[in-house]
């Protein structure tokens, strides 16, 4: 039964990752066909980077990607810390409309975030571009930075920062020395997520980004509909290398966590 549970389940890894690799392969031939593998060469990496719609979609993608997971780390920690004080009647209500955004589907908050944005325009004289794409990301991202740091005041001792006060502290600095390092493991896990969602995020962008905030996904994806060249798939590797890295980082940092837990 567990040979049969291991070749099921290579075989279905398979299936995930072989569009994957073939992808990456494919990104260091040294012809444009996407059937035939001709040799080896980093030409397509070297042209990637003197593409410059590319790179500044790139750099359009890494600002709007940083500045909304620290925006929606600040703003999701606010939230958890006021979340954590709550009732628990209350607790559980603003929880599980904290997870209405996560499970709703991507092209409905999409269509009712371009909709907000044109009833603001049509009074406020807002243009579609960085502002709005940036407020959009903040929008999905800050539900998973609140699941995040919730665990973390679960696991932390309720008494903790009333014994800092009881042993000097003020209430900012008990919180700085006593809560925020309790909970940051939850909060750089939460600040990785946001990075991640915002970085690959294409539905959400699309309906909310202007001609000259366009992201790396909505280049691709008009770039893809004339014609797939093979700097599309080296931008790609560089891009599931890049999640990768990300997500390694976070599981690292989530194994720590739980050992310092049980120490």
């Amino acid at each position: 039964m567990k040979k049969v549970s291991k070749i099921y389940m290579s075989l279905l890894l398979l299936f995930l990752y072989m569009p994957i690799v073939v992808l990456i392969v494919f990104s260091f031939n040294t012809t444009k066909s996407r059937s035939v593998f001709e040799g080896f060469t980093f030409d397509w990496y070297i042209k990637l980077f003197q593409n410059e719609l590319i790179l500044t979609s790139f750099r359009n993608t890494i600002i709007i990607s940083v500045s909304a997971a620290i925006l929606s780390t600040i703003l999701g920690t606010a939230a958890a810390i006021g979340i954590n004080n709550m009732r628990k009647l209350s607790k559980t209500v603003v929880m599980n409309i904290n997870n209405i955004p996560i499970v709703n589907p991507e092209i409905v908050t999409g269509v009712s975030l371009m909709l907000l944005f044109v009833f603001f325009a049509a009074r406020m004289n807002l243009n579609f571009g960085f502002g709005t794409l940036l407020i959009a990301h903040i929008t999905f991202d800050v539900p998973y930075v609140i699941l995040n740091v919730m665990p973390k005041f679960r696991q932390m001792n309720p008494n903790i920062y009333e014994a800092a006060q009881d042993l000097g502290c003020n209430s900012f600095k008990a919180f700085m020395k006593v809560v925020l390092p309790e909970i940051m493991p939850g909060i750089v896990s939460g600040f990785l997520m946001s990075f991640t969602f915002s970085l690959d995020d294409f539905v959400i962008s699309y309906f909310t980004s202007g001609a000259t905030s366009q992201t790396l996904p909505i280049t691709i994806y008009s770039m893809t509909r004339r014609k797939v060249s093979p700097e599309i798939n080296a931008l790609s590797t560089i891009i599931f290398v890049v999640v990768v890295v990300v997500l390694i980082l976070k599981n690292v940092i989530d194994k720590k966590s739980e050992r310092e837990d049980r120490v």
